[in-house]
């Protein structure tokens, strides 16, 4: 196939491009050359590219800095992803659209189901949840993927956080009230690069099959807390050395933040294992390979 891959300089879109790269031809442009927050420049590219399946893990991700900034998050989550799918739908071409639990109010114990009702907190769940509407609505063959807690062993995220102040700081001081699963990008790129491949025949029947929307995280569940622990313990289990020697739990009014962040992120997997068969690994195991991973990548320098 002919795929067209945004954001492969960010964590999930770069986990993606080496896989498709195995047995499609991929496009994968710089941001500022397939640049999404333009999304009137896109149907032109997509012209000259003529894809044959769309994913789009690329996104506006400072949850933060999308307070002051909606009308940027909005361009670049909904009205881009808009774009690709009016697209797409126009020309029967497939879209893979990711989204996040963002787009939940993180109520109640239980992990959420893809038909339960949606309520964001934050701008950057409103603008995610209007890219969902907006590729749904373009009518196309599509499957939105939800996920949540994403991290891996390169760019910025929590786990490298994480390893950074446990190298400057000798304790750490971590959120333990909200709840959800650490989701490597490797794990979900291998997931989707495993549903694309399998259903390459029909993926327009394959993505109805979850009625374009499926959850999509590692198994098991854990705090932020429960998180940084378990990267400062894998890494000293490395012999990798750090100042910290202690993860204190805090409430997340001790560390106040300009966007509300939900309490439960936990996301029900039901679906992606009827409709595909798919039961990914403990987040304990990913989190592991990512930690070997990163060893591997920081070892000619320590």
């Amino acid at each position: 196939m002919r795929i067209l891959l945004t954001g492969a300089s960010g964590q999930v879109g770069g986990a993606l491009l080496p896989l498709l790269q195995r047995r499609h031809t991929v496009f994968a442009p710089a941001s500022d050359k397939f640049d999404l927050s333009r999304p009137e420049t896109l149907p032109v590219q997509l012209e000259e590219m003529r894809p044959d399946l769309i994913v789009n893990p690329a996104a506006y991700t400072a949850v933060d800095r999308a307070e002051d900034e909606p009308d940027r998050a909005m361009l670049i989550n909904s009205e881009a992803p808009g774009a690709l799918a009016r697209w797409s739908a126009a020309r029967h071409v497939p879209l893979v659209h990711l989204s996040t639990d963002y787009v939940f109010d993180g109520s109640g114990d239980r992990a959420w189901r893809e038909e339960d009702p949606t309520g964001p907190l934050s701008t950057y769940g409103r603008s995610k949840l209007a890219g969902e509407r907006a590729v749904r609505d373009a009518g196309g063959a599509h499957l939105v993927v939800r996920t949540a807690w994403v991290y891996a062993a390169v760019g910025t995220n929590f786990m490298r956080t994480m390893i950074r102040l446990a190298r400057e700081r000798t304790s750490l001081r971590v959120v333990s009230d909200q709840c959800g699963t650490p989701t490597s990008a490797a794990t979900i790129a291998a997931t989707l690069v495993d549903i694309i491949e399998r259903n390459e025949g029909d993926m327009e029947a394959a993505f109805a099959a979850a009625k374009g929307l499926v959850h999509l995280t590692n198994c098991g569940a854990t705090t932020w807390h429960g998180f940084a622990s378990a990267i400062v313990e894998g890494l000293q289990s490395r012999n990798v050395m750090l100042q910290a020697r202690e993860v204190i739990p805090i409430e997340s009014k001790d560390y106040p933040t300009k966007a509300l962040r939900p309490a439960n992120s936990k996301l029900d997997l039901a679906r992606l294992s009827k409709v595909y068969g798919v039961e990914p690994p403990p987040w304990q195991r990913a989190l592991a390979e990512e930690l070997d991973a990163y060893v591997a990548l920081v070892s000619p320098r320590t």
